[in-house]
């Protein structure tokens, strides 16, 4: 068994890794010519340029992102996030520090290279800057072929699974059910692992409601899992104009803390979760897992809680797909994954509920936010925990949600 040594020695963990976030850094964004089709050119083509707003990501003449590389290229290294928060309080340039990409952020064979020099075993790797736009997209038809053409790019670069050590996840919504399963069946017959989904709610119902099963049932039967990555929740917006605030707005520079603290990440994601959990989701399609990625989990322990007492409170009321057969909390430990941030408080998680089973590490490479390395990931959140549980987290239970076969 491999085991680590006191808090006064961070580094000791020498086992396998499985890294269950990281991102592909795309170089440019000149594909989408080639591959969106020309109808959707003038509303939907993605362009990182300089424009009116400055340099950054385009749709049109509207800027959308501020970009995760500059006008010259230049990107921020990773796992840098305390660094460039510090400069700007200082009123430091926030590019100072920034390095050229390097070849393994965006070349598949330098990739695996990379998870070797790591130590890792395998890895769920999401889009990079695309990750970011999908709110902007109309969630129809017009949507669906945006982000089929970003698959597309995907697959041609990478493949959805380089040799059981890097699985991409293409883009998959719910925005129209024909060509969701029109993408559905491609993906699965590229050989997708995982899929990663907007969150919330589609076409006016929830993402369980049976008017999906055709989709979900052939994601059940391939066993593939579902992921929703922190991104732009576009269910929110009618609560933010509510408030009176405007959706949409730059995350660096124009969210506003309330809309940080309740319209983004932790929140939309539980209420996905438990809406998809409530409406008796795993009865019907129990191959499928379910990860929460980049929401980070401290939200954990008092969601699970809470789920098992609204389950109480609606004994008698009413269950759009049928009573549950189980606590909320258990059924959500079997089918469910959280990947933790560096700066949660892992062990108190584990103590409240129970058990590390459900958690995940997540460096985030090769984005500023995370970790510098995957290693790295233990010595920030892990050091307080057995053994058992430490292999789980950074490995096994990873593993356990993708598996190699058999």
């Amino acid at each position: 068994m491999t085991t680590h040594a006191s808090p006064n020695s961070p580094q000791a963990y020498q086992g396998p890794i499985f890294d269950s976030d990281t991102h592909v850094h795309e170089e440019g964004f000149e594909f989408f010519k080639e591959y969106l089709p020309k109808q959707y050119h003038e509303k939907w083509l993605l362009q990182r340029k300089s424009g009116a707003e400055g340099f950054g990501l385009y749709l049109g003449e509207r800027k959308i992102h501020n970009a995760e590389a500059n006008a010259d290229g230049l990107v921020p290294p990773p796992g840098k996030l305390k660094e460039w928060l510090r400069a700007m309080k200082e009123g430091k340039s926030n590019v100072e520090g920034w390095i050229k990409p390097t070849v393994d952020m965006g070349s598949r064979d330098a990739r695996v290279a990379k998870l070797d020099e790591f130590g890792v075993d395998g890895s769920i790797m999401y889009p990079g800057e695309f990750i970011a736009t999908i709110g902007y997209y109309d969630p129809d038809k017009s949507g669906n072929a945006v982000l089929h053409a970003y698959n597309r790019y995907f697959n041609d670069q990478w493949g959805f699974n380089v040799r059981d050590r890097i699985y991409p996840t293409p883009v998959l919504s719910l925005w129209d059910l024909e060509t969701s399963v029109k993408e559905t069946e491609w993906v699965i017959k590229q050989g997708a692992r995982i899929v990663v989904m907007p969150m919330g709610p589609a076409q006016g119902k929830s993402p369980a409601d049976p008017y999906f099963d055709p989709i979900w049932s052939r994601l059940n039967e391939a066993s593939v899992a579902v992921a929703f990555h922190v991104s732009e929740a576009t269910f929110m917006h009618p609560v933010i104009h509510a408030f009176g605030e405007k959706p949409l707005q730059s995350r660096r520079t124009g969210q506003t803390a309330w809309q940080w603290m309740f319209c983004y990440s932790e929140i939309p994601v539980q209420m996905t979760l438990a809406n998809i959990l409530y409406n008796n989701f795993f009865e019907r399609f129990p191959n499928i897992r379910l990860v929460s990625a980049e929401n980070g989990a401290n939200w954990l322990p008092a969601f699970l809680e809470k789920m098992d007492k609204m389950r109480g409170m609606a004994k008698n009321g009413y269950w759009p797909c049928g009573q549950l057969k189980d606590r909320p909390s258990r059924i959500f430990k079997q089918h469910c994954y959280v990947v933790a941030y560096p700066e949660d408080d892992v062990k108190m998680i584990v103590e409240k509920i129970g058990t590390s089973d459900c958690l995940l590490m997540g460096s985030d490479y090769p984005h500023a936010e995370g970790v510098p390395t995957p290693r790295d990931f233990y010595k920030e959140a892990l050091t307080s925990l057995s053994d058992a549980h430490v292999r789980g987290i950074m490995h096994d239970n990873g593993r356990r949600l993708l598996p190699l076969p058999q």
